[in-house]
């Protein structure tokens, strides 16, 4: 069979010089040709056939290989073979065949362009083979004329080419594809760009050191001119990130990026290149050196990744303001409340256990507002503002309120003394000085909570706790105020539940008259009888009340029930008694409260006379003529008004002249000691001041014979207490009345 195949290797030398061969030009780079054949002639015939022969720009290199195992191995090895020039017929039959299931099956090499040769035309393969396996061409060796063969290898490479061209194209495009994809989960200027970097030098193999470069203004802190800045780097110095790039002291690659900005065009070199990015009002350049030139493929796909870089350019600037809006204060420029939490977050998890959080509340703050006008006051937040940041520079700063700041850092830095340091000069705030305090809330790194919402949660339980103080305006956080803080809401939300429930009660203690022991009224007292049927003293639930806002739906349903009861008293004939009902401040500070009361005498139909209100000396010190016009009000409807505790306040006497009153109360701590020697002297006072003012004057407290006969010797009109009564519910109260009705 060889003998046979060799007298017809004269092919090769049919003289068809007269036809044009196929040439392009001089060499340069090589195509790698893989000649498979079992007869080292047909190699040595081949080479010399397609010698001198210039493809694309590119010679032929030869590789050779004499069975089908050896071309495997070969091709394994060899991944720039273009071309397999492939006998058929070698060791077995079918061994060129195999070579080409190997290629395409097991190599999954689709680009190689294979041409089988024969010498022996009954060995072909069958047309179905030639096209499953992608084959280039057949040709009987008897048909091989030199053109032809330099035709065939021509055809062969031109079709390689053509699919390393949309191989590279795709390859490309997958890359920009899943480049683009991970760059827009990046939503930091900083983050973005050093990525468009990356994916840049990915999908452009001889890229090497490369720039990102845009105007300074609104990219970099207090970059205010339009120098170019390097917004980010690979391959330079990574201090030149975020400083201006005359600092990379290149003038060739400072020059290149103004042109390209200048021109507006991409700038391409053999040795570098500038690419121009530009998107709605964001523009950037791009530098990137190169080890040789990019191929017009490599441009054509630049063109679409740029296209989409702009577009996320423009979305990252876009996100940062969003950013920048939603977690940045816009007067200070400092981190707001929501991004102070995710400071507080990150302070949970670092290791610096000797960090602390702090919360920072100017007193009185609205005192400038309103006195100064509200740039003032502003200008003092942004004063402020800045005083706490120059405390340290590892410090995070935050504006967490209108008045509040939010700060963590190094205990080292952060304490109560360094803070009330920074508040002992005035602050400037345009041409006022104005001096301020604060009050501080910390938490330490050893009780702070798992999360930056509760951390502060826990500042905030300090900050209150600092503010109540009278000497130490700090406080820090522990646990036991947490627990004090969650008993008090969960009493609260048991008051709120049983007052909805209709567990609260009126009870009443009776008030007599000195002079003839007859009972005059009595004072209504709220009592709270839980679900369990224990009682909780007023004394722990009515500042609760007060604390909740709770005291004023409560203070309506008291003054209901107080009307109610005279209504039933005037039923049972009980004309002449008077029923008190303590008022507190929130009631008075809401503006319907003189007609909320008004309304309640006309719903039961009682004389207004039967009603008094008790108020303290301590309800003065809150806009006390806003008080006193409400109950001139309420005394013009001949409502009683009666000061409570009275000598227990800081209140002016000029305020008591004032005060629309009928009646003082003595209150139980002048009263205890009232018996015994020198003991008298505060209630005497009292019991005189009322006379001359024309008021009557009930003591309470009274728990022994020793103080009535101490009370009567010194004039006082009105007596309560327990020596006469305990406060009782109303059905008792009516028993008590009816008992003592020979005295009424």
């Amino acid at each position: 069979m060889q003998a046979s195949e060799n007298s017809h290797d004269d092919f090769l030398f049919i003289d068809d010089s007269d036809e044009d061969e196929i040439l392009d030009g001089s060499g340069g780079e090589a195509w790698q040709v893989l000649i498979v054949d079992d007869d080292p002639e047909i190699h040595s015939v081949t080479q010399l056939a397609l010698s001198d022969l210039i493809v694309l720009g590119r010679r032929l290199e030869y590789l050779h290989a004499y069975s089908g195992q050896d071309a495997c191995k070969l091709i394994e090895e060899n991944q720039d073979i273009v071309l397999v020039l492939l006998d058929v017929v070698m060791e077995t039959d079918d061994a060129g065949l195999r070579v080409v299931k190997h290629i395409r099956e097991k190599l999954q090499r689709q680009d190689i362009r294979i041409v089988l040769r024969t010498g022996q035309p009954g060995y072909a393969p069958e047309e179905s083979v030639i096209k499953e396996y992608d084959i280039n061409d057949y040709k009987t060796k008897t048909e091989l004329t030199r053109r032809k063969l330099v035709t065939t290898v021509y055809a062969a490479i031109r079709s390689y080419q053509q699919i390393a061209i949309v191989n590279e194209s795709r390859q490309g495009l997958e890359k920009i594809v899943s480049g683009s994809s991970r760059l827009l989960e990046l939503h930091s200027i900083t983050e973005y760009t050093q990525g468009t970097l990356k994916q840049l030098t990915q999908l452009i193999a001889q890229g090497r050191d490369c720039l990102f470069c845009a105007r300074g203004q609104g990219i970099i802190e207090n970059a205010n001119d339009l120098s170019f800045y390097v917004i980010a780097q690979r391959g330079f110095s990574a201090v030149l990130a975020k400083q201006k790039l005359e600092t990379l002291k290149n003038e060739q690659i400072n020059q290149q990026v103004k042109t390209c900005f200048t021109q507006q065009s991409h700038q391409y070199l053999d040795d570098s290149l500038c690419l121009y990015l530009a998107k709605g009002s964001y523009r950037a350049v791009i530098y990137l050196t190169l080890t040789e030139p990019l191929s017009d493929v490599q441009k054509q796909l630049l063109e679409v990744f740029l296209s989409g870089v702009a577009i996320g350019y423009e979305n990252v600037h876009l996100f940062q303001k969003l950013n920048n809006a939603a977690y940045k204060d816009g007067l200070t420029n400092l981190p707001n409340r929501l991004a102070f939490v995710r400071l507080l977050d990150e302070f949970v998890k670092s290791d610096c256990n000797n960090d602390v959080a702090a919360l920072i509340d100017l007193n009185h703050f609205s005192d400038v507002n309103d006195a100064l006008g509200q740039d003032v006051g502003n200008q003092l937040l942004s004063a402020v503002a800045q005083r706490i940041q120059g405390l340290n520079g590892s410090c995070k700063v935050a504006r967490v309120g209108a008045d509040v700041f939010g700060i963590i850092g190094s205990s080292d830095y952060l304490s109560p003394e360094t803070l009330i340091n920074l508040f002992e000069e005035p602050f400037t705030a345009g041409e006022q000085k104005l001096p301020i305090n604060a009050c501080f809330g910390f938490c330490t790194k050893e009780h702070a909570n798992s999360s930056g919402v509760k951390v502060l949660n826990q500042i905030n339980i300090a900050l209150n706790l600092a503010k109540k103080k009278r000497l130490e305006h700090f406080a820090y956080y522990n646990p036991d105020l947490e627990d004090e803080t969650q008993w008090r809401l969960n009493m609260i939300r048991q008051l709120r539940t049983d007052f909805a429930e209709k567990r609260l009660e009126l009870w009443y203690q009776p008030q007599l008259s000195l002079s003839s022991g007859k009972v005059i009224g009595a004072e209504a007292l709220l009592r709270w009888r839980t679900a369990d049927g224990n009682f909780i003293s007023p004394a722990v639930f009515i500042p609760l009340a007060e604390y909740s806002g709770l005291i004023v739906e409560i203070g309506d349903w008291v003054v209901n029930q107080a009307c109610a009861q005279i209504k039933l008293l005037k039923e049972k004939n009980f004309y002449d008694i008077t029923i008190s009902v303590n008022v507190s401040i929130p009631q008075f500070r809401r503006g319907n409260f003189v007609d909320t009361v008004l309304n309640a005498i006309e719903r039961h139909q009682i004389k207004p006379s039967r009603l008094e209100l008790e108020i303290t000396e301590n309800i003065l010190m809150d806009d006390p003529q806003v008080i006193i016009d409400s109950l001139e009000q309420l005394k013009s409807y001949g409502i009683s008004i009666a000061l409570d505790d009275f000598g227990t306040g800081f209140s002016s006497l000029s305020y008591l002249q004032k005060l629309p009153l009928d009646r003082l109360k003595v209150d139980r701590t002048f009263v205890t000691n009232i018996a015994k020697d020198g003991q008298s002297v505060i209630a005497e006072t009292i019991i005189d001041l009322g006379k001359k003012m024309n008021l009557k004057v009930i003591a309470e407290g009274i728990e022994e014979i020793e103080q009535q006969e101490r009370l009567i010797a010194l004039g006082c009109d009105e007596v309560q207490g327990f020596y006469y009564a305990k406060p009782m519910p109303k059905d008792e109260f009516l028993l008590f009345l009816e008992k003592n009705s020979s005295k009424c």
